[in-house]
């Protein structure tokens, strides 16, 4: 089967395109936000193709993947068909509402021919989808191995543009976490952080890594910080798991499913929170294995083998 999909998120991506098909990848001339083509950073099977979009028109395909509402048009542009009528389409939302939470409208609730397929339940309860379908398929994660060692008395944050994302992302909150445990933040746009923070650059290092340095250099640290109030489940998080880190984590959106009793500690009590990073750092023991009971939650519920799973279970049922 050719199932045509944008590269917008590469962790996701990355899980996605393990599975038995052909994957189309839309890639241009300047590799924008539209055409950025094969990942650089992640490691995808060659069954992963690019196409330029005058080559789409001829290409076969049998699904398309969509991820944004722009999405809908482009690939009727693109491919001379209309996704969902002249070809199956789902839409997969990645992000929680952020307008009006209970009350925001979904781009592709006014339709039925393309059902939409979140990635946690909260997201799906959240959304006012209206008359579109709606699945969910949980995140899956290409397990990266048990590389943890704590070695550094550090907490690891993992952000993009934190400075312009703010409250949203927590960034007002390390601070405070920085008076217990120096951070380092990794993640795109982290440049000036410290700075911008009032800290000391030692009390919080930024680094902008590529995948495969990114997870040896967060394994390092001792605790993985989730100071997130509101967006999605983040996929570093539940890499951080895999990585057998022990997570201190906001109680927010689909946390407290992702984080069982033992794995971490979750709460929106900053002082509970506090104590739980310097406790880690004060004991290492206690750190490895309440990160070994993050791995294992993690591979018990967020497993590439289950993702691919669910992912063909709902395939067939859009292009029977």
């Amino acid at each position: 089967m050719n199932i045509l999909v944008w590269h917008v998120h590469g962790s996701w991506l990355t899980a996605f395109v393990q599975g038995p098909h052909t994957y189309l990848v839309p890639v241009t001339e300047d590799r924008g936000p539209d055409g950025l083509g094969r990942a650089a950073t992640w490691d995808w099977p060659s069954t992963v193709e690019e196409h330029t979009p005058a080559s789409l028109r001829d290409a076969g395909i049998d699904l398309m993947v969509l991820q944004r509402p722009h999405e809908v048009a482009l690939a009727e542009r693109w491919t001379g068909r209309r996704p969902g009528r002249d070809v199956p389409a789902v839409y997969v939302e990645h992000n929680s509402p952020d307008a009006a939470p209970a009350r925001q409208l979904h781009p592709l609730a006014g339709q039925s021919a393309i059902p939409v397929v979140h990635v946690t339940h909260f997201n799906r309860l959240m959304w006012d989808s209206g008359r579109a379908p709606t699945e969910v398929v949980e995140h899956g994660i290409v397990d990266p191995g048990r590389l943890w060692t704590g070695t550094e008395r550090r907490a690891a944050v993992v952000v993009n543009e934190p400075v312009r994302r703010g409250r949203t992302t927590g960034t007002d909150l390390l601070p405070r976490f920085a008076r217990c445990a120096p951070l380092d933040v990794f993640g795109m746009g982290t440049e000036g952080l410290a700075g911008h923070l009032g800290l000391p650059p030692e009390r919080c290092r930024t680094r902008d890594l590529p995948q495969h340095r990114l997870h040896r250099e967060m394994a390092k640290c001792r605790v993985y910080l989730h100071p997130v109030r509101w967006t999605s489940l983040g996929l570093s998080l539940l890499e951080a798991m895999f990585l057998g880190m022990p997570v201190v984590a906001l109680d927010t959106t689909e946390v407290r499913e992702a984080v069982p009793e033992g794995a971490g500690v979750v709460s929106n009590r900053l002082d509970v929170l506090e104590d739980a990073v310097r406790g880690f750092l004060a004991d290492p023991e206690d750190a490895r294995l309440t990160g070994d009971a993050a791995r294992a939650a993690a591979q018990a519920r967020y497993g590439e083998r289950r993702f691919l799973d669910d992912w063909e279970r709902l395939i067939k049922e859009v292009t029977r």
